[in-house]
């Protein structure tokens, strides 16, 4: 029947404000609202289990909402071309409707596979543009303003109702069931919509007052960040209801003492970094695999140090701040971003890890994992961006400053119990180290300081030189931020009078 389009829901697992819903209403026929579990997705090396679930979860109450508008979710296993193909015999649709998405470069193979085969097979594929991200960008030069003017406009209506095909929903597969493995993550947050609806009403109503200066601190970041990452990760929550929500909370609280202003202000900084961050990868996919600046290749080791990489995966590197860090967010699948820049500029700098070691364990134990954002700021804590501070921390004075009391410390890592407070962050200077290092706590894997010290003559080496110069001014270029719309303002004259690009910002994205 004309008019009749197949609805491909991916990272978009919402009906409201929803434009791939929207555009398919429009088309005035029957809707077959379509969810793939793909196999293939599900074992790529930064796919976990606690990840598989989070979607699970919010494809149950998805299923209600559409089947509330007269076209419950259908959702099939296997390849997406297979499954579209299959879709479209059985139903005659010839037109398949979905969201751009900014995935990693599996999905971006998919995608480039569907609609080869959509091209041979005459269907239509209608691919409706994400808010806040730009396809075939041909220059940063106002992206900005085009993207807050897609956060300001109006919500997509929601349609008043469907008309369905009556096919089988069919079963929503466990994460056994797709071979995941064993990934108890208990502290996890839940999928779903109302989820979201929850998570964003406790925020603005009372957990974010403290956000601007509680964000950077583990113990009260995890209360006070929003916690919606999840949620826009999978788009169980649309990036523009966050915003629009944050701006009349603004707008609410101007002329008060609260702190609300400040913390909204902030809020929605980080709701337009996560974009910007999102736009890297639409315009250059292979940051997921290559340095940025091609003269970082080979810096590190490609095969990494074995014993380094499983003693950070497993928070036993002896270096407690950082092994609370990483069990804490084993444990819940979430971590404030200073101390994810903090994971990955230790594995890189001080463990000397390469970042595509490092980076799919991260991407894996995030829940909230968004490879628009994990790559990009993973090469860029790992210095391999050439556009970008190098930041190596210092994790025993990080652990000193964001967790003064220990609190956070020894919670996650018990078995420093007995270390008096002056050494929790380097045990290994306390007179009682014998007994407790080695035995009931691994020694450090480093030297802390002289680890970031040799790291520093490595990095800063490369950057030495015209060539890298060069180079780092085309990254720039494509990549950085813009305040005035121009790319003027991103040089600078070096001590020797030299042009060189200013640095991209080192922002965080504590959402």
């Amino acid at each position: 029947m004309s008019g009749d389009v197949l609805l491909w829901f991916k990272r978009d697992l919402r009906v409201r404000d929803n434009p791939a819903l929207a555009e398919a209403a429009l088309r005035g026929g029957r809707v077959l609202p379509l969810f793939i579990v793909e196999p293939g997705a599900w074992a790529q090396p930064d796919a976990s289990a606690r990840q598989y679930r989070f979607v699970a979860e919010s494809l149950a109450p998805l299923r209600e909402a559409l089947g509330a508008l007269g076209a419950p979710l259908v959702v099939r296993v296997g390849p997406a071309r297979d499954v579209l193909a299959a879709l479209c015999a059985e139903t005659g649709v010839r037109e398949i409707v979905s969201h751009e998405e900014t995935g990693n470069l599996w999905s971006y193979a998919r995608d480039r596979e569907v609609a080869a085969w959509a091209r041979e097979a005459g269907i239509r594929w209608s691919e409706v543009a994400q808010m806040g991200v730009v396809r075939r960008l041909k220059g940063r030069d106002g992206w900005a303003a085009r993207r807050d003017a897609a956060m300001r406009a109006g919500a997509r209506d929601m349609p008043a109702g469907l008309r369905g095909f009556g096919l089988d929903p069919g079963a929503i597969p466990d994460a056994r069931d797709l071979g995941l493995a064993f990934d108890p993550c208990p502290g996890r947050q839940r999928g779903g919509r109302a989820e979201a609806e929850a998570v964003l009403a406790s925020f603005l109503e009372m957990r974010g007052q403290t956000y601007r200066r509680a964000m950077s601190s583990p113990l009260e970041g995890e209360a006070a960040c929003s916690r919606l990452s999840p949620h826009l990760a999978w788009g169980t929550l649309s990036p523009r209801e966050a915003a629009q929500a944050a701006a009349r909370r603004k707008a609410a609280a101007k002329g008060t003492r609260e702190g609300w202003l400040g913390a909204m202000r902030s809020f929605e900084a980080r709701l337009a970094w996560r974009d910007h961050f999102m736009q890297k990868l639409e315009d250059e996919p292979a940051i997921e695999t290559r340095c940025l600046h091609p003269a970082y290749e080979g810096l590190r080791p490609r095969a990494p140090d074995a014993v380094r990489l499983a003693a950070w995966e497993q928070g036993e590197t002896g270096i407690p701040f950082v092994d609370a860090c990483m069990r804490f967010l084993d444990h819940t699948g979430w971590l404030n971003f200073r101390m994810r820049a903090m994971l990955v500029a230790v594995a890189s700098y001080h463990l000397w890890l390469d970042w595509r070691a490092t980076g799919p364990h991260l991407a894996r134990v995030f829940t909230d994992y968004e490879p628009g954002i994990h790559w990009p700021q993973v090469q860029m804590q790992s210095g391999t961006t050439g556009m970008n501070t190098v930041r190596i921390y210092n994790p025993v004075k990080q652990g000193q400053d964001q967790d003064p009391d220990g609190v956070f410390t020894r919670r996650w890592v018990p078995e420093l119990a007995d270390v008096p407070d002056r050494f929790l962050q380097s045990p290994w200077e306390w007179e009682g180290a014998g007994r407790l290092l080695g035995r009931r706590y691994p020694a450090p894997v480093v030297d802390v300081a002289a680890a970031a010290r040799a790291a520093r003559e490595r990095v800063w080496a490369v950057r030495r030189g015209d060539a890298f110069r060069s180079e780092a001014a085309r990254i720039v270029d494509k990549h950085a931020s813009r305040k005035d719309g121009g790319a003027g303002r991103h040089f600078v004259n070096d001590r020797a009078g030299r042009r060189r690009p200013k640095d991209d910002r080192q922002m965080r994205l504590d959402l």
